[in-house]
């Protein structure tokens, strides 16, 4: 027997982006479903940091409270060239960021679970994979077919599930590129603490960048980001086979401070994966909603992770969103699912993030590129000028503030 259901608005993916849109949704008075393709909700995976974009991002959503009690902000990052064996400290605090709002690093499960816990408990519909959307010409209803047979028919539809976005591919977006890089991330344990200074360390080579972040007094993040390598497919799913690449090849001759990390890794966190991108000429020329359908985090604006801003974006989506999608429903006092309005309000929230998205993708791409390109010219810039330069701009870009959400009594 098929199962057919009714919604007034459907998330796809119970990620970062989807959890915060649901949240944001849910604090202006408008409920939904989050369709997980997940048995339980993912919250495995190491830590990202969280810059003040994304805690003015929280901020509105009502759930930075929660989080910023148990991680302190750093004050400094320091910048090894591995071949010049020379560093530059760059202060975090004291430019145009707050300490209230200063760079974190943040477990993900906890951000998850912070806003999973601000959903009402039916809001997450686990083990729901889509498997396909159709929309008949003239009708303002999306139905979405999943695998287990069930049917769904939404009045909004928005993608939150990955780069690799089904809902994306639906609206006509164009797919993601291969950077040709992959990034290897994972959690350093310490059961009796550890004495590493609280800054963010990072370690440049030839087609290579990797460094560390003490998330608390017993984990810390660390990351690899480096030119894909032939055999990358045949380790990606064994975390052992992770580490020994990273200990045994990639960063055999670095720092020991490093690999004394790497080592103190709990293999349960290892993740390697690819580093995708869309080109963001597309998003400045191309529709970033179809009708009553969108997209937010990963699924509208796959970046590198060069400048660590995939999940602070998808926090910023959360908020623009929610907002737009709320003052367009709001008539006289009253939410009103007009086909209409929730298309202007789709339009209006991907102009705002139009810009926004293209250049944070174009700069990622590029300080990538930068950090990791052998030539000498390239090298000599990288190393003498271009922190001085590119990391204060960096840090204007990340002191970015998404708004607030709109706050109304329903009549």
């Amino acid at each position: 027997m098929v199962m057919e259901m009714t919604e007034e608005i459907v998330i796809v993916g119970a990620g970062i982006a989807g959890l915060a849109t649901a949240v944001g949704l849910h604090r202006v008075g408008l409920g939904c479903r989050v369709l997980e393709r997940a048995q339980e909700l993912r919250t495995t995976g190491a830590a990202l940091m969280l810059f003040p974009n994304a805690w003015r991002a929280l901020e509105a959503l009502n759930v930075a409270h929660k989080l910023t009690p148990f991680y302190a902000p750093f004050k400094t990052a320091s910048f090894t060239s591995l071949s010049a064996r020379r560093t530059q400290k760059v202060p975090l605090i004291g430019l145009t960021v707050s300490e209230k709002l200063g760079l974190r690093s943040v477990h993900r499960k906890a951000l998850l679970e912070a806003l999973s816990e601000e959903l009402p408990p039916s809001t997450i519909r686990l083990g729901s994979r889509l498997s396909s959307i159709e929309q008949s010409p003239g009708d303002s209803l999306i139905t979405l077919h999943l695998e287990d047979g069930t049917r769904i028919k939404t009045k909004v539809l928005i993608g939150c599930d990955g780069n690799r976005s089904l809902v994306a591919q639906w609206m006509g977006m164009s797919e993601p590129i291969n950077s040709g890089r992959s990034a290897i991330r994972g959690l350093a344990v310490y059961p009796d603490g550890h004495d590493i200074d609280s800054e963010m360390v990072q370690f440049l080579g030839d087609g290579v960048r990797a460094g560390y972040i003490p998330i608390n007094k017993k984990h810390v993040y660390w990351f690899v980001i480096r030119t894909a390598h032939p055999h990358d497919e045949e380790i990606w799913k064994s975390p052992e086979l992770i580490k020994q690449d990273v200990t045994d090849r990639v960063a055999k001759d670095w720092p020991k401070d490093y690999l004394e990390v790497v080592e103190h890794s709990d293999l349960d966190t290892l993740t390697q994966a690819p580093l995708f991108f869309r080109n963001p000429l597309s998003l400045l020329f191309g529709n970033l909603s179809r009708g009553s359908v969108t997209v937010a985090g990963d699924a509208l604006h796959p970046m590198t992770s060069d400048i660590g801003q995939g999940g602070c974006t998808a926090l910023e989506d959360a908020v623009v969103l929610a907002r737009n999608l709320s003052l367009a429903l709001r008539k006289n006092g009253k939410i009103e699912f007009d086909h209409k309005a929730i298309a202007e309000g789709l339009r209006k929230y991907g102009n705002e993030r139009r810009w926004r998205s293209a250049a944070l993708i174009a700069y990622a791409y590029l300080s990538g590129w930068v950090q990791s390109q052998p030539w000498r010219l390239v090298k000599m810039f990288r190393d003498k000028i271009c922190y001085g330069l590119m990391f204060n701009r960096f840090v204007d870009l990340m002191d970015y503030n998404s708004g607030e959400l709109p706050s109304f009594k329903l009549a």
